[in-house]
C-alpha cells in the first residue's frame, strides 16, 4: 500500500521493489493505491514489470486533490485484503489503523521514508523539520484557499494514521542511518535501514572510463523543484568554476507547472552564464550535450539513454538537496562510476558518501566549488572515488534487496 503509483519517485521504486521481493519469496503481491495508474510504465522507468499483479485503486485520477487522498489510501487496501485474504501488509504510509481494526490477524511491515511527526507535530520543532519553518511549504499553503486544504489534510491524516509505528507494525524499516536516527528521536526506537535497490535498468559499471577519457562536465539529476536547489548551484556555485571551462548539465523531471525551470534559467543568465535549454524529452546524442556551447545545459524530462550517456562521460555528480533522506539519483551516479559531491547532511552523506569515504561533502558554496574543482582536475582522486562508488552500488542490487525483505516478510507473516 502506498498513496500514489502514477509518477516515478523513490517511493514508487521502493514499493515496486517490495512487490518484487514478496513475489520472489513465493507470495502473491497485490498493489493498492489511491488514483489509477499505468503499471506498464514501471518497465520504462525502472526496468521492472509489475503489470502481472492485481491492482486496487479508486479508479479515478484527480491529481489536484492528491494530498487529500493520502489519508484514504487504506480504502483500496481494504478491498485488496478482502479479495485476496492477505495476511501481510507492506506499506510506506502510516494510515493503516482502520485496517488493523478490521483485520485482527493482519501483519504489517511499515517503511518510514521520513517521520511525518517531525514535519507536522510542533512537539518536534526542535529537530528542524517542522513545516511552518519550511519556506517552500508555507509559501504554497499559508494563504486561502490552500491553507484550508492543508489543514484538512493534516486533520484527516492524524485521524487514520498510527501514532508510533513500533507500537502498530510488526517490523519497521527506513532508507538510511540518518533517517533512522531522526525516527529514534521521534519514536524512541530505530528502524532498520534498508534502502530501495538500484533499478534493474541501471547497470553497474564494471570498468568506467578513466578520468582522461571523461569530459569536464558535472551532472545533476532530479525533479525541477526548489528543494533540489538548482537555482543555488547556478547562482552561487557554478560562477566560482568559470576558469575551469567546465559544463554543468542538469536533468530534471518537469510537470505542467514549469515556474522553477524558468527560475533556474533566469538565475543562470543573471550570474552571467551561457545557458542552453533543450526541449522536453529531447533525444539527442550525449556528445551533442557535452559539446554544447554553453556553461549550463538544462534537459527537462530527458530519456534514460541520454542521462546514462552523459553520466558515463562526465567527471562528477553534484547533489544539492539538504537533508536528503537517501538520494537514489546519487546512487545511480555511483553505479555509473561518477564521483559524487553531496551536502554534508542526510542519508546521501551518511549512507552513500559514507561521510567522506566514498564521496566528497560540502556545506557552503565555496566548499561545493572546491570539491567539484578537485574532481574536475585531479585524476587520482577522481578514479579512486569512482571505484569506491561502484563498490557501494554493488551493495544495492535488487537481488540483495529481495533476499533481505523476502526473509523478513516470511518471518513476519508466519509470526503468531
Amino acid at each position: 500500500m502506498r498513496h500514489y503509483w502514477g509518477y516515478p519517485s523513490g517511493g514508487a521504486l521502493l514499493s515496486a521493489a517490495a512487490a518484487h521481493a514478496l513475489d520472489s519469496a513465493g507470495m502473491e503481491p497485490a498493489i493498492s493505491g489511491t488514483f489509477k495508474f499505468d503499471p506498464s510504465k514501471y518497465r520504462e522507468w525502472y526496468g521492472m514489470d509489475i503489470s502481472g499483479y492485481r491492482v486496487y485503486t479508486f479508479g479515478i485520477s484527480l491529481p489536484a486533490f492528491g494530498l487529500l487522498a493520502v489519508p484514504f489510501a487504506y480504502v483500496p487496501a481494504r478491498r485488496a485484503i478482502e479479495d485476496t485474504g492477505a495476511k501481510l501488509l507492506f506499506t510506506d504510509i502510516g494510515v493503516y489503523m482502520p485496517l488493523k481494526r478490521s483485520f485482527r490477524d493482519l501483519r504489517v511491515i511499515e517503511y518510514v521514508h521520513f517521520p511525518h511527526e517531525a514535519f507536522l507535530d510542533p512537539r518536534y520543532r526542535d529537530l528542524g523539520f517542522y513545516y511552518k519553518d519550511q519556506p517552500g511549504v508555507m509559501g504554497r499553503y499559508e494563504r486561502f484557499p490552500m491553507n484550508v486544504y492543508w489543514r484538512a489534510y493534516v486533520k484527516l491524516f492524524y485521524r487514520y494514521s498510527r501514532r508510533n509505528p513500533f507500537e502498530s507494525a510488526d517490523a519497521v524499516l527506513t532508507n538510511s542511518r540518518w533517517t533512522a536516527e531522526v525516527a529514534r528521536r521521534v519514536y524512541g526506537e530505530r528502524p532498520e535501514p534498508l534502502p530501495a535497490p538500484l533499478p534493474p535498468s541501471v547497470r553497474i559499471a564494471e570498468s568506467p572510463p578513466p578520468f582522461e577519457e571523461r569530459e569536464p562536465a558535472v551532472v545533476m539529476l532530479g525533479r525541477f523543484s526548489v528543494d533540489k536547489r538548482y537555482h543555488w548551484v547556478v547562482g552561487d556555485v557554478w560562477p566560482r568554476l568559470r576558469g575551469l571551462g567546465a559544463k554543468l548539465v542538469i536533468f530534471g523531471g518537469v510537470g505542467p507547472r514549469r515556474e522553477y525551470l524558468g527560475r533556474v534559467r533566469a538565475e543562470a543568465v543573471r550570474a552571467g552564464l551561457r545557458v542552453i535549454a533543450f526541449p522536453d524529452g529531447a533525444r539527442i546524442p550525449a556528445r551533442d550535450v557535452l559539446g554544447a556551447d554553453a556553461d549550463v545545459v538544462l534537459l527537462p524530462n530527458a530519456p534514460r539513454e541520454l542521462i546514462d550517456g552523459v553520466m558515463g562521460r562526465s567527471r562528477a555528480f553534484l547533489h544539492a538537496t539538504v537533508n536528503e533522506h537517501f538520494g537514489m539519483a546519487v546512487a545511480e551516479a555511483m553505479a555509473k562510476g561518477l564521483p559524487i559531491v553531496v551536502h554534508r547532511s542526510g542519508g546521501a552523506w551518511t549512507d552513500l558518501a559514507e561521510e567522506g569515504r566514498k564521496g566528497l561533502g560540502y556545506e557552503t558554496a565555496e566548499e561545493a566549488a572546491e570539491a567539484l574543482s578537485k574532481l574536475l582536475t585531479d585524476p587520482r582522486l577522481s578514479n579512486e572515488l569512482a571505484s569506491r562508488g561502484i563498490e557501494r552500488a554493488k551493495e544495492m542490487t535488487l537481488e540483495r534487496f529481495d533476499a533481505i525483505l523476502g526473509e523478513l516478510a516470511s518471518r513476519v507473516r508466519d509470526s503468531t
